[in-house]
This record gives structure tokens, C-alpha cells and sequence, in this order.
């Protein structure tokens, strides 16, 4: 005779539980000490201006074809520290604390540098190739830093459930308002920002964090697969693309 079974005789099963995984982090020091070493850079260039009617410090490191080409490399590098109004270094030095901040806590202190310097120098390389005029400025450096959110979001989309998809258009237009008003605004380096965003990207996308599961539950935690051996990969990516570019701008001069 077939009986109808009661709920007692069935186990109760439990809702899944969410885990709680911590994730890698350090604190920016990197970040806030570029924006302490940049600031007191700004002062100086002020300093010279006041008292010596001539911005000494902006003559040394601006990036300059013709002195880049007389040997002068640390020009490639030097403008990320250089500004040209208060609202100019206003505006990066809001934005490095905005996206410095998060990246440098998932990089590590060294592989954030590194990703930060090499953007600039990427930013700066393009310029020197497709521009004659001189620029300055840390918004090469800071759109490595926007387009390697982008590879971050994108590479660990997996573990970041909903928000993936606003994140990458919220950078998708953060960047593209900037590159417009590049566009669109006269002295505005914008090939030293697209150089940026490459150079970012490069770096990010062979060295930049890859998170992943490991352990069982309840000792859950996150990992990337990339520590120890990124930040070696990623320079690799942006030294091999851009080195070339750089000799290029020795044989091509831009009109």
C-alpha cells in the first residue's frame, strides 16, 4: 500500500550559507607618497617661478623631443611629477587617490609602481613619437591606472558577481569624457593619454592580479596567481612594445 511520506521523514536541508573570503590587501603607502613627492614638486616649480622668474624644475624634466633625442631619457619618465597649474595637478592627484588607492591594495606595493611609471613612460613614449610639442603632467601614469582597473574587472569578472558589468562602463566613461575633452581642448597631450591607457593595459593584462578559490570551506581564500612572478611579466609587455616605439621616435620625427 503506497503512503504518503511526511515531511519528518525527509532531512531538513540548510540554505547555502555565503562564505566570507578576505581578500588581498596592503595599505597604499606607494599612492600616498606619490602624491606627498608630487605635491612638493609642484611647490618647487612654484618656488622657481617666484624667486627666480623661471620654473627651473619643469625645464629639467619636461618631456622635450629635441633633449630626449640628445640623450635626455629621464624625460620619458620625469613629466608624471610635473604639473602646470594648480587645477592640473588638482585634478590628477584627486584621481591617483581615487583609483591609486584599490589597485595599489590589490598590486602590492612594488607591482603598483611599476604599473604606474611604466604607464607614464608608455604615455609619454607615444607623445614623443606623435607630438612636437612639450607636455607634462601625471595623466599619462593615471590612465594606465583606469585602464588597468578595466583588465582587473574583466580578468577576475568571475569572482565579482553583479557589479562587473556598471564598473566597466563607469571607466568605459570616465575615460572616454577625458579623451573627449582632450580632443576637444587645445594643449591637451591626448596621445599621451591613449600611450597610458596602452601601457596600463599592457601591464595589467600579463601581470595585473588573477585572482582565484582555494582551500575548502570553511577556510576559504583568495590567491593570485600572478604574485611573485606579475610584476616581471607585465614590465616585459609594456618594455617590449614601447622600447621600439621609443627608438622609432629617434627615426621619425612627428610634423
Amino acid at each position: 500500500m503506497n503512503q504518503n511520506p511526511t515531511p519528518e521523514q525527509f532531512p531538513q536541508t540548510q540554505p547555502p550559507r555565503p562564505v566570507q573570503v578576505a581578500v588581498p590587501s596592503v595599505k597604499p603607502y606607494a599612492t600616498y607618497t606619490l602624491l606627498v613627492v608630487t605635491t612638493l614638486v609642484y611647490l618647487l616649480q612654484l618656488a622657481g617661478q617666484y624667486l627666480l622668474n623661471a620654473d627651473v624644475v619643469t625645464a629639467l624634466g619636461v618631456k622635450d623631443d629635441v633633449l630626449i633625442r640628445a640623450g635626455q631619457l629621464w624625460r620619458l619618465i620625469t613629466p608624471v611629477f610635473l604639473h602646470a597649474s594648480i587645477l592640473h595637478i588638482a585634478f590628477n592627484m584627486y584621481a591617483l587617490f581615487i583609483f591609486g588607492r584599490g589597485i595599489e591594495a590589490r598590486y602590492g606595493h612594488g607591482r603598483f609602481l611599476l604599473l604606474y611609471f611604466l604607464s607614464g613612460y608608455a604615455g609619454n613614449v607615444m607623445s614623443f613619437l606623435l607630438t612636437v610639442s612639450p607636455s607634462l603632467g601625471a595623466s599619462t601614469a593615471i590612465f594606465g591606472l583606469i585602464s588597468a582597473e578595466g583588465v582587473f574587472i574583466i580578468q577576475n569578472r568571475s569572482l565579482l558577481g553583479n557589479r562587473v558589468n556598471r564598473s566597466l562602463m563607469n571607466l568605459v566613461y570616465i575615460a572616454g569624457v577625458n579623451l573627449l575633452i582632450g580632443f576637444t581642448t587645445t594643449g591637451v597631450d591626448n596621445w599621451g593619454h591613449i600611450g597610458g591607457l596602452l601601457g596600463g593595459l599592457l601591464f595589467a593584462w600579463f601581470g595585473g592580479p588573477r585572482w582565484k578559490l582555494e582551500g575548502f570551506y570553511p577556510s576559504v581564500r583568495l590567491v593570485d596567481e600572478r604574485e611573485g612572478h606579475g610584476a616581471l611579466a607585465g614590465t616585459l609587455s609594456v618594455l617590449l612594445f614601447f622600447i621600439p616605439l621609443t627608438v622609432l621616435g629617434w627615426i621619425w620625427v612627428a610634423k
